[in-house]
């Protein structure tokens, strides 16, 4: 008697098949490129003798500062200067959706964002994640409005963070937690309407995209700014208590 039997689906068959591709291993290496330059930063600005947890916390946030420059920087170019006619792309379906009237701009409908860029190295990078998260693929307002405090404002103040961890300021502290607040709230605003629609714009179909895309890389941003706020309101108690304790000494005196 002849019996047959189905396999279950294996890991490999819940990958993307154009995971290997190209573009997408680029994207991923630019990430490890951009963490190495960061802890080249490091050694010159602290120097190689420099404790484990300092350093840690200057490359942190100087790939936080890279981070938003370099890629979320670039985003925010193709959402303010590169556009397609709507009616120039072969698929318009598959396009995420620019609003009406988006930079005061009411005539023939226009495709916004890195779906626009084109052959642009940055451009193609964003389509690969926007494989994930399709908001990322045109111009979405609420990302747009969240991107430009972080480009504008988190960014430059990461970097006045890393000034202060070479600097040995102590006022630094108060910096890291400003950057880390506003890295969590950001990642809230960012995934809080998706939670609330279902995951409306993600592809949670497959691995790489829910749990390389989604939510390794942007639970970098929610962990270690946690870690950010624990070591810097620590260390802000420490100096509460040696004031403290100064005070008590003066006293019975």
């Amino acid at each position: 008697m002849a019996s047959s039997s189905s396999s279950a689906p294996s890991f490999m068959d819940s990958l993307p098949p154009d995971l290997f591709d190209q573009t997408t291993l680029v994207s991923l290496a630019s990430t490890v490129a951009i963490l190495a330059v960061a802890y080249g930063a490091s050694l010159a600005a602290l120097g190689r003798s420099s404790p484990r947890g300092r350093r840690a916390l200057f490359v942190w946030h100087a790939f936080d500062a890279l981070i938003h420059f370099c890629l979320e920087g670039s985003f925010l170019y193709h959402c303010f200067f590169s556009w397609l006619p709507v009616s120039a792309v072969p698929n318009p379906l598959a396009l995420a959706p620019t609003p009406h009237n988006y930079l005061g701009h009411a005539g023939a409908p226009r495709a916004y964002g890195p779906q626009a860029g084109g052959d642009d190295p940055f451009a193609r990078l964003w389509m690969v994640y926007a494989k994930a998260d399709r908001r990322w693929a045109g111009a979405d307002l609420s990302v747009i409005s969240l991107e430009l405090l972080t480009v504008f404002v988190a960014g430059p103040l990461a970097c006045l963070v890393c000034y202060g961890l070479a600097k040995r300021d102590p006022r630094t502290n108060i910096l890291m937690i400003v950057v880390a607040t506003m890295e969590l709230y950001g990642g809230f605003i960012t995934f809080c309407p998706e939670w609330l629609t279902a995951n409306h714009n993600l592809d949670t179909s497959n691995f790489m995209y829910k749990w390389v895309y989604l939510v390794f890389f942007n639970m970098l941003w929610v962990f270690i700014p946690f870690y950010v706020m624990w070591v810097a309101v620590r260390d802000i108690n420490d100096a509460f208590a040696v004031r403290q304790r100064a005070s008590a000494s003066r006293k019975a005196r």
